[in-house]
């Protein structure tokens, strides 16, 4: 049989036919493999995580098949419960695939601890800018105590308890001044460690 009449055969119609039904079906097959192992067209909402423990979320995810991951903790929220999810990304609503990875925030048990600074001889008005800069809350009921420097911080207390720089308080503790009165006369001020106000010279001549 010649080559021409090979091509014009049944035989040879016959084959390229089995040759186009084998790459259809070829075609068919590798495109339906392709959407199970991406998960093509599958879309999982993402559950709103925020306030919920570590175990509560995880239990949340097992359920839609999502996986997760904790980051470092974020900035104390005492709006939140502690250790519970602060911050999730994707955020609640997002949709995703399969097996995605939900990246979670925990808040921390606390706030975190300020070094307090040295403020020694700092004017109130320095001192309150500071002291703010950092994360602390100053309190308006001063100390005075007999120094020529009027308005110049001569200590700190934190409930009741003189502190000194360098202690450690958590941000948001509240600190309070302890600042000459401008008097000239007598000996210098003693820092109290407990008990009233020392009101400025003139302030309250009958005491």
């Amino acid at each position: 049989m010649s080559i021409i009449q090979f091509f014009k055969s049944k035989t040879f119609f016959k084959q390229i036919a089995f040759a186009i039904i084998g790459i259809v079906v070829f075609v068919f097959f590798l495109k339906f493999w392709l959407n199970v192992s991406t998960n093509h067209d599958q879309k999982i909402q993402v559950p709103d995580l925020h306030k919920l423990t570590i175990a509560e979320a995880e239990r949340t995810l097992n359920e839609l098949n999502l996986d997760f991951v904790v980051n470092d903790s974020a900035r104390y929220n005492p709006t939140y419960p502690k250790k519970s999810v602060i911050e999730q990304n994707p955020l609640a609503g997002a949709f995703v695939k399969e097996k995605r990875k939900i990246y979670l925030s925990l808040n921390p048990s606390k706030y975190r601890d300020v070094t307090i600074p040295n403020l020694n001889g700092r004017t109130k008005r320095q001192a309150i800018s500071e002291l703010r800069a950092i994360g602390f809350i100053v309190g308006t009921d001063y100390t005075y105590i007999n120094d020529i420097g009027k308005d110049v911080v001569r200590g700190l207390r934190h409930k009741g308890r003189i502190i000194s720089a360098n202690d450690k308080l958590q941000k948001n503790s509240i600190i309070e001044l302890i600042l000459g009165n401008g008097e000239r006369d007598g000996a210098p001020g003693i820092i109290p460690e407990d008990g009233p106000i020392d009101e400025p010279a003139g302030e309250n001549d009958s005491q």
